[in-house]
């Protein structure tokens, strides 16, 4: 039985996930890891941490699916992460992620500048603290004896790629979100590596997402046997490979994620940069890029009102099931969910969290599920700049929250659109494999159910939409405010 193996590499843990050629998931392994923040600002991994596990539950799926061995295996990675390694590849820091916020001094001075107006219109990422461009800033500014030493400046999907072949290499689609590459030609931008003062041998060489190679003879590790000849495709990003997995054949539906971040994303033909630096565009595959925009604030907020707001520690879903109790709008309660700064549309690390209306009739369910109501209302803020430019009549729903089905209703109702659930929920790990099958020259291959369709409610849309209106207003008064 031939099966094929997508690993994601995400913000709290790896996910692999084996799939036959009909795309029926056979089996999957999560291994999750520890983040740190040693100032408010600042958030880190291991990234032999990461390494270690995700090779650990690449051995644990094979080793489970023998004597079948895997047809490929295919990556797919967060963006925006930068490690510094020396010459023998050890990493001189922690792996820096997209939270980390410690470069927005620097991003705020040059955001509305002419040079940062030029930066964004060549790379498509916004200036912004969580793009490794601005953490380089930082480093340089405030490490200028690492920022000099450092052999290369790489991501966490390149620096387990070198981990196993030996060469540092980024794709296209990893590499476009780093802020330093040329969306256009798809090369390391001069211009941007000259106000760096960073030579493009200090980063990993660019390639495409289709970059296959094989296990060197010699390699020590317990999987080694069973993927000795078997190809290892570098895939892309989470963010392009999600909407890559419902859209294999050209079409061009959205894609809304809310894992621990959020994000709405659309393919397109070529690239666009909005002209108010609201959006991003990244490079997908060939000649297909990646339109949209993406929040800091998904499931880690309702991670933190369980675990540090409420101290309740609960199961998630017994948890996020408190929210059935309480109609939609939560009786006028409104959270703004911005716990780790934002994104878009703000684009300003150092947005805040703010609960408005609260009364003495609100209780625990209602913040639970103002909270939820409040990512989707975020979600909305940038997804509808999206519609704007582009037809939607369904979006595509991936990540954790597409297991609830409240969440899911509230993404219909908001959006009032038709929303798709897959039964396959690992959309950037199927997404890799879509990726895979292409690089060794197969057909795409989609064979999977259409899952579960969620319909808008138009009564609790038009609750929605009233809410939302406030929910607008509230961050619009009080995006120049936060300090």
């Amino acid at each position: 039985m031939n099966y094929w193996l997508g690993v994601d590499i995400g913000t709290t843990a790896v996910k692999v996930a084996a799939f036959s050629d009909e795309g029926k998931l056979l089996r999957q392994q999560s291994c999750a890891y520890e983040m740190f923040h040693p100032l408010p600002c600042q958030s880190e991994q291991d990234p032999d941490e990461i390494a270690g596990k995700t090779l650990q539950c690449l051995a644990d799926i094979t080793q489970g699916l023998l004597p079948s061995r895997p047809a490929a295996v295919a990556f797919s990675a967060m963006m925006h992460s930068l490690i510094a390694v020396n010459e023998a590849g050890d990493p001189l820091t922690r792996c820096i992620i997209w939270a980390d916020s410690r470069a927005e001094p620097y991003a705020r001075a040059l955001k509305n500048t002419e040079t940062g107006k030029r930066f964004y219109q060549a790379s498509g990422v916004p200036i912004h603290a969580m793009s490794p461009f601005c953490k380089l800033l930082w480093l340089r500014e405030n490490d200028a004896a690492l920022f000099q030493r450092a052999h290369k400046f790489i991501g966490i999907k390149e620096y387990i790629w070198s981990r196993l072949f030996g060469v540092y290499e980024a794709d296209t689609s990893v590499a476009s979100a780093t802020g330093l590459l040329n969306l256009h030609t798809l090369q390391w931008d001069e211009d941007i590596l000259q106000y760096l003062g960073l030579e493009a041998s200090r980063l990993s060489a660019v390639t495409s997402v289709k970059k296959t190679r094989i296990l060197p003879e010699g390699a020590h590790w317990a999987a080694h046997e069973a993927l000795k000849d078997t190809p290892f495709v570098i895939g892309g990003s989470d963010g392009a490979l999600a909407n890559l997995s419902v859209s294999p054949e050209g079409q061009q539906p959205m894609v809304a994620t809310i894992g621990t971040s959020s994000a709405v994303r659309i393919l397109a033909g070529s690239p666009f940069v909005d002209t108010d630096m609201r959006t991003f565009c990244y490079h997908a595959m060939n000649d297909q890029y990646i339109l949209g925009g993406a929040g800091n604030n998904g499931a880690v907020v309702l991670e933190w009102l369980n675990h540090t707001f409420f101290e309740a520690d609960q199961d998630m879903n017994l948890f996020l099931k408190e929210a059935e109790k309480v109609e939609p709008g939560c009786g006028g309660l409104i959270f703004l969910p911005y716990l780790l700064g934002e994104r878009a549309p703000l684009w300003n690390a150092r947005a805040r969290g703010v609960l408005f209306g609260l009364t003495i009739n609100h209780s625990r369910a209602h913040m639970i599920r103002a909270a939820m109501e409040a990512v989707v209302y975020s979600l909305y803020s940038f997804g509808r700049l999206v519609m704007e430019r582009n037809t939607v009549a369904a979006i595509h729903a991936t990540g954790g929250f597409a297991q609830n089905r409240l969440w899911v209703q509230m993404l219909a109702d908001v959006f009032e659109r038709t929303v798709v659930v897959s039964d396959a929920a690992e959309g950037s790990a199927w997404g890799a494999i879509v990726v895979a099958r292409e690089a060794l020259g197969l057909p795409p291959l989609d064979k999977r159910s259409p899952g579960t369709i969620y319909m808008p409610d138009p009564q609790t849309a038009a609750i929605y939409r009233r809410q939302f209106g406030l929910f607008e207003q509230l961050m619009v008064l009080l995006k120049d405010q936060f300090i």
